[in-house]
Parts: C-alpha cells; sequence; structure tokens
C-alpha cells in the first residue's frame, strides 16, 4: 500500500465568508424590511385612527361624569360599577345570548347543508342557485328589516293573515313573546346566504382523492359529509361561529326597526347596544354610554380569545 493512502485526509475548511458578501446580504435584508414596513404603515395609521384612537378616546371618556351643577369631574370607575350593577344592561346581555345560541347554530346547519349540495354537484343550475342564495347579504340591513316589517306586520302582514288562515286567530309575529324568534328568522334570511358561500369555499378545498377513494369504498353519501367533510371545514365553521356571535353581540338595527311595527315591545334596554346608544344619545350620559361599550367590547373579546383558544386546541389535536 502506497504511503499517500496511509496518510489520513485533512478535513475540508470552509472558506469564510467575505465582507463584501456579508454587506450585500444586510443591504438586502435592510431593503426587504423597509418595503414590508412600507406596506404595514399604511395599515397601521388607519387601524390606528379607526380602532385604537376612538377605543382609547371612550375609555378614557368613561373615567369621568358630566353633572348639571358642578360640570365634568373625574369618577374614577363609578360609571363601570354602575354598568356592572345595572340588572337591564345585562338583561340585554342575556337576551342576545339567546338570540346567537339559537341563530348561529341554524343558520350554519342550513348553510352548510347547501354548501354541500352545490359542493357535491346534486343541485342543477348550482351557479344560479349561489347567486340567489347571496341576494339577501346584498341588500341593506335596514332595507331587509322594514321589508321584514310590513311581512311581519300585526293588522296587515300577510304572514299574520296566513296564521289567521290557518286556525291561529290573533296571532302576532312582533309581540312580546315572538320577537326573538321574528328577528332570528330575518338574520338567517340575512346572513345564510354569506355563510353558504363561506363554508363552500371551504369544502372545495377538501383534496378530490379523498372523497374519491371514499366512494370506491363503496362509503354513503352522508357518511362521507358527515365523517370527511364536515371535519375538513371545521376550521371554517369555528370562524363562522366566532363572526357571527361577535355579530349576535351587535344586534340593533332589526329590533329597533321592527319596535315601529309593534312599539312598547323593544325597550330602551332590550339589547346593549340599543342600552348604549340610548344612555349616551338620547338620555345625553355620554360618560356612563362610554363605560357601557367598554365593557361590551372587553366581552366580546373575552369571545374571541377563547374562541382562537379553542381553535388552538383543536388544531394541536
Amino acid at each position: 500500500m502506497s504511503e499517500t493512502a496511509l496518510r489520513p485526509s485533512a478535513p475540508a475548511v470552509t472558506p469564510p465568508s467575505t465582507p463584501g458578501k456579508r454587506r450585500r446580504r444586510s443591504a438586502y435584508a435592510r431593503r426587504q424590511g423597509r418595503a414590508g414596513l412600507a406596506f404595514v404603515t399604511p395599515f397601521m395609521i388607519i387601524f390606528t385612527l379607526i380602532m385604537i384612537a376612538p377605543l382609547g378616546y371612550a375609555v378614557y371618556q368613561s373615567l369621568y361624569t358630566t353633572k348639571l351643577i358642578g360640570g365634568t369631574s373625574f369618577s374614577g370607575f363609578a360609571n363601570y360599577s354602575t354598568v356592572l350593577q345595572s340588572g337591564d344592561f345585562w338583561d340585554g346581555v342575556i337576551r342576545v345570548i339567546i338570540f346567537g345560541g339559537i341563530q348561529i347554530p341554524v343558520m350554519l346547519a342550513i348553510a352548510f347543508f347547501f354548501a354541500t349540495i352545490f359542493d357535491l354537484g346534486v343541485a342543477r343550475w348550482g351557479p344560479l342557485f349561489r347567486a340567489v342564495y347571496f341576494i339577501p347579504f346584498a341588500v341593506p340591513i335596514v332595507v331587509s328589516s322594514v321589508m321584514w316589517g310590513f311581512l311581519l306586520d300585526p293588522a296587515y302582514g300577510p304572514f299574520n293573515h296566513l296564521m289567521n288562515a290557518i286556525g291561529f286567530h290573533n296571532f302576532n309575529w312582533l309581540s312580546g313573546n315572538l320577537m326573538i324568534p321574528s328577528i332570528i328568522i330575518i338574520a338567517i334570511w340575512e346572513w345564510t346566504g354569506y355563510n353558504c358561500i363561506i363554508l363552500y369555499t371551504a369544502l372545495k378545498s377538501v383534496p378530490r382523492d379523498v372523497i374519491e377513494a371514499a366512494i370506491l369504498d363503496d362509503t354513503p353519501l352522508w357518511r362521507i359529509i358527515v365523517r370527511i367533510k364536515l371535519p375538513m371545514v371545521r376550521p371554517a365553521i369555528i370562524m363562522l361561529v366566532f363572526i357571527n356571535t361577535i355579530g349576535a353581540m351587535q344586534l340593533f338595527i332589526e329590533p329597533t326597526i321592527l319596535n315601529n311595527y309593534q312599539a312598547g315591545v323593544v325597550t330602551n334596554t332590550w339589547t346593549p347596544v340599543i342600552d348604549i346608544y340610548s344612555t349616551a344619545i338620547s338620555n345625553g350620559q355620554y360618560q356612563l354610554g362610554a363605560a357601557m361599550a367598554v365593557v361590551l367590547a372587553v366581552i366580546i373579546v373575552a369571545i374571541s380569545v377563547a374562541s382562537l383558544g379553542f381553535r388552538g386546541r383543536r388544531r394541536e389535536q
């Protein structure tokens, strides 16, 4: 054996990077950082002006109290104490929670049903029906509330006449006992199309080979929908639950307009947002209304954090 073969080979030495390359890389990183900052800055300015600044001003106003005698003075957390001890405010919170607890599951079930039909191609003229179901979302909420107010009008509404014709005499859709179910029907009509489109888009992202493999295994259609499609679009469903819950907590336009057709059913404290509006605008108690708005914002943030935590745990599983 030769002497060269017995000699151990020297370890490979990586040549150090030259200062020129390091400078070029750092200059490129700085340009990237400046470009990213240029894209983010307009959004942060708008977000600060529209969201952060009004919220901060509301918190500032909630710490003061204006009286006829003595003017405006610092009151600390007195307004928050009044809100937390207000039974009417919490009755409104419970009312919108009941409203959302019924409306959101029913609406999402209907939306998922139609989204599944469109995804499977069972319905003919699917694009046409998707557009028809989406039209109620394009109608302004004020317009749809006025339209439904005419339909549910106690004296002249066709729905009340229909109920009287089938034997339910003196039926009133806008009575105290049926106001929440009526608003639930209106909200389902308004928002089902929007949720259906979101779920349809999520269903289209399900891998087709998974569905084809299930079909080749003679899996029943209902099992494909419940066991394959539904779990794969669960993140979209959780997101829609989160968005619709926030919308339910801000219920305002529908009950306010329907109150014009049946006065006295919807009071000034019927929902938290109506309570805030009545306190701040009608009664002129801006600081107390600001405290109520901050408390409602905290409740919505708590729901948001709980939703994000739930989504994180589901993703880890």
